[in-house]
């Protein structure tokens, strides 16, 4: 066999493996043009998510940049040749698109494109998706290369695996939301017993205060102090509720600018000092991340809640292909012989959970009178 042939089939086989490896839609939609413009040598590749409007939903693009992007403007329509491969779910090779009778132009700042090659991404009956390039690169100084019949079979292959990867992608994100929902519905739960039976409590020794006014000034007096207690109570179990409901802004800000951002409400939420250090932490898959959050904010509920602390210090470090959160405390410490009894009442259960459930290795070191550090690492993606 030539080495021509080995090196498609290793580029092939490249390219399946980076789409299989990403379970965000959008990360999916990048590994798919970048690897389809890669494949066949094109200048340009772009890969449209239809909505039911007459637009796209998603629209990811390579081999132009963010400036250029931006100068183009708004998202194309449903039109034209991206209309035919959706709505006919059929390929387009074209020697020239701008000679194609329903070749309807494009913004100003649009690149200029001629020889052309599209395919749908289809899931079954459904479409998923439109996938073209643009352009293939070429030595020749005169007449061009276009896009060949080869082109098209191998970007069909593409595509079929295309499909694959994005169906498995928006499963994966269903799932997501589906296990946020629950969480959510837990959290909910968990606060309205807290918060109900706090209120209770304030209701009633309110009520005390009030018959021992005339009668028991002192008493009353000790009974509004613990009014004044039980409320500081329940505005701290509104405020840990509050961050855990807060929508984890990981897609857009990643884990060490959404861990400061929290970092900086609990710390002025709190009389405890709390502080952030993130290091050198590159983005990690978004399973990692959001387990990550998790386990930093039922530690940072425990450590504020439980311990006693004057400071808690959170920290997230690399470690090799991976990383390290760390969240330490100058509370009261606990018995490690101990933790199994406490373990759900400090939620170190879930937190086990949570980094078994993206391999990674949680450790718990706390001792009486010597604080409590919580470590979690995990590995790369």
């Amino acid at each position: 066999m030539s080495q021509g042939p080995r090196s498609g089939l290793l580029a092939v086989s490249t390219a399946l493996l980076a789409m299989s490896r990403h379970l965000e839609v959008r990360d999916v939609l990048k590994t798919i043009v970048a690897s389809a413009r890669e494949l066949l040598d094109a200048q340009y590749a772009a890969l449209g998510v239809p909505d039911d409007h007459g637009g796209f939903a998603q629209f990811v693009v390579d081999g132009v940049n963010d400036a250029q992007w931006k100068a183009i403007g708004p998202l194309p329509r449903q039109h034209g040749i991206l209309a035919a491969m959706l709505h006919q779910a059929r390929p387009e090779r074209l020697a020239d698109v701008r000679e194609d009778p329903r070749f309807e132009g494009w913004p100003a700042a649009h690149p200029d494109m001629s020889d052309f090659l599209g395919l749908p991404i289809r899931d079954g009956d459904e479409v998923l998706g439109a996938l073209f390039l643009a352009n293939k690169n070429c030595t020749r100084p005169t007449g061009g290369c276009g896009f060949t019949e080869d082109d098209e079979d191998v970007l069909g292959i593409l595509a079929q695996h295309a499909a694959i990867a994005l169906t498995n992608a928006r499963l994966y994100e269903r799932s997501r939301e589906l296990t946020i929902a629950e969480e959510r519905s837990r959290i909910a739960h968990e606060l309205h017993d807290a918060v109900s039976q706090k209120l209770f409590s304030l209701r009633l020794t309110a009520q005390a205060a009030a018959a021992l006014v005339d009668r028991d000034p002192d008493r009353a007096k000790g009974e509004l102090q613990q009014v004044a207690a039980l409320a500081a109570e329940a505005a701290d179990e509104l405020r840990a509720a509050v961050v855990e409901l807060r929508p984890a802004a990981l897609d857009e800000d990643g884990l060490v600018a959404t861990l400061r951002t929290q970092t900086q409400v609990l710390d002025r939420a709190h009389s405890a000092r709390v502080t952030f250090d993130g290091r050198g932490v590159r983005a990690l898959p978004a399973a990692q991340e959001e387990a990550m959050l998790r386990v930093a904010q039922e530690a940072l509920h425990n450590a504020l809640r439980h311990s006693g602390a004057a400071r808690v210090d959170v920290t997230v470090e690399k470690r090799g292909p991976g990383a390290v959160l760390r969240v330490t405390d100058d509370g009261r410490g606990f018995e490690p012989s101990a933790t199994r009894r406490a373990g759900r009442h400090l939620g170190l259960v879930s937190m086990r959970d949570r980094t078994n459930g993206v391999g990674g290795e949680l450790t718990v070191a706390s001792a009486p009178g010597k604080g409590t550090t919580i470590e979690m690492e995990v590995p790369g993606g």
